[in-house]
């Protein structure tokens, strides 16, 4: 069923096919780089599929190792949300679990098919075929499956095609911040939307859903946030996410710029507007045309400068410095602060009709300390990978305590300052495990710096106000309890105490 082609003509045609498939896959990638909503990609990846093995349907699994079931992440499914089916379960289950290909013909039955997903669908699946994808390690990490060609049955170079595809889709996944995900030691279930963009608490995923609304149109967008939040992530998620994502996206960083260079950064200037101007320059306005100008840090912006922008914000038009002929410009605008930009425009620092202009689309994104322990835990996990990778780290543990004293940490800087220390970690790593001697809190100051230092403070771990040694011990317990998912035995394990002694320190019977 499987055997290949021998004839020479045949080969020339899988060998076309290959490099159509790459070339096809390549035009996905540079979306892959970007804070793409990778559903949107997979998505496009299946419409692909279908079309191009003149199939009724294509599917794409991808394995969730924590549940030990395939997930379909895309799929043209009109009747359900998603399949979900156990390792081993049904072909595309056997696919993903034995990582054989398999092709099936309208006229040959298989006792690997599962009726269960027609049921519940009420489609009737008369052929198809299905190929495992696998990583750089060759671990299953999807299935790729296409339903009933359109006409006759699929054919042996059908299969080789489809494993030719599963190959460069393999690749295109390492791109993304899926790849972490897909490790088989990962024991959390599937979770994402934006590539590199990391968390599931619900003000992420508030966020999420305004991020899709607004990439849908041009409007202005204004996203607040503390230092260190990803306020620029977002940013790159409205501008890759819209249809100006194949146009520039052109940041200017406003706190970076002096006053008087700040405006000719913007709008660049005519020949002899000032000494040394010996030629005419566009500034990053203009380099944005047809894109997105991303103004970071916009409370940072000279009052002078607030006006002008003003005019570019209202009328799309803008004038070079030395300039006297107003220019058009069609680009789009996204601007990022830290600053209560209401209380300046109340203090007079900041035009309050610029500010309107601006904040048609609000986005707030909270400090990583309200995001909660689920969304920690994640940005962990997925820097600890990322950083094991990139400095060839791989096999790193994170012990139970460094967890657990990450999690004391209040992240002044975010996830900024969470990044850092934990490539700091990996890299200092001496042996296998990340201990808690190798996260840098020391040097890192605390949210409640301003307090008046004390004698001998010892290692900046607490940062709650002091309490009695009964509530410090309860709350790390339960905390404890939390993170194994209301398990009180493996608790007890993680703690190394009995079930008993677990539940006098929680305060109950047990």
């Amino acid at each position: 069923m499987t055997s290949a082609p021998t004839t020479a003509y045949a080969r020339t045609a899988l060998s076309e096919w290959r490099t159509m498939t790459a070339r096809w896959l390549d035009e996905l990638r540079p979306r892959v780089e970007g804070q793409i909503d990778l559903d949107h990609v997979l998505g496009e990846l299946v419409d692909e599929l279908a079309r191009q093995f003149d199939a009724d349907r294509a599917t794409f699994y991808l394995v969730d190792h924590a549940a030990r079931e395939l997930v379909s992440r895309a799929a043209h499914l009109p009747e359900i949300r998603e399949i979900r089916l156990k390792l081993g379960e049904g072909v595309a289950g056997w696919v993903g679990q034995k990582g054989e290909a398999i092709r099936i013909g309208e006229q040959e039955p298989d006792h690997r098919f599962s009726r269960r997903i027609d049921a519940v669908t009420g489609y009737r699946t008369r052929s198809m075929m299905a190929v495992p994808v696998r990583d750089a390690d060759h671990v299953i990490i999807g299935v790729l499956q296409v339903l009933n060609k359109r006409h006759g049955d699929f054919v042996s170079t059908d299969l080789q095609r489809l494993e030719t595809v599963a190959v460069e889709v393999a690749k295109l996944l390492d791109g993304t911040s899926l790849r972490g995900q897909l490790r088989p030691d990962h024991d959390k279930p599937l979770s994402f939307r934006f590539n590199f963009i990391v968390g599931e608490s619900a003000g992420m995923e508030r966020i999420y859903d305004r991020v899709e609304r607004a990439a849908a149109t041009d409007a202005t967008v204004l996203i607040r946030g503390e230092t260190g939040t990803g306020k620029e992530l977002i940013a790159r998620a409205v501008h890759f996410n819209s249809e100006r994502r194949k146009a520039p996206l052109v940041k200017v960083d406003c706190a970076a710029l002096p006053e008087s260079l700040i405006e000719n950064e913007l709008f660049g200037h005519e020949k002899g507007a000032f000494t040394g101007a010996d030629r005419e320059q566009d500034g990053k306005v203009a380099a944005a045309h047809g894109g997105t100008l991303f103004l970071d840090e916009i409370g940072e912006l000279p009052l002078a400068v607030q006006g002008k922008l003003l005019r570019l914000v209202q009328d799309r038009t803008y004038l070079r410095v030395g300039g006297t002929r107003p220019r058009p410009v069609n680009v789009r605008f996204v601007c990022a602060t830290h600053r209560d930009l209401q209380q300046m425009v109340e203090e007079g620092r900041f035009r309050a009709d610029l500010y309107f202009r601006l904040r048609v689309v609000d986005i707030e994104v909270p400090p990583l300390r309200r995001r909660g322990h689920v969304d920690l835990d994640r940005l962990v996990d997925h820097f600890v990978f990322e950083y094991s990778r990139r400095y060839h780290r791989e096999g790193l543990l994170l012990a139970p305590e460094t967890r657990a004293a990450l999690h004391a940490w209040s992240w002044p800087g975010n996830v900024r300052e969470l990044e850092h220390c934990i490539e700091s970690a990996v890299v200092l790593a001496p042996g296998n495990v990340i201990t808690p001697d190798l996260l840098p809190f020391r040097s890192t100051p605390t949210a409640r710096q301003a307090d008046p230092p004390v004698e001998d403070p010892g290692e900046a771990l607490f940062v709650t106000p002091p309490r009695t040694l009964e509530e410090v011990e309860r709350a790390y317990v339960r905390y404890v309890l939390a993170l194994q998912g209301g398990n009180r035995t493996r608790t007890a394990k993680v703690l190394g105490i009995g079930r008993n002694t677990l539940a006098r320190k929680l305060g109950d019977d047990g």
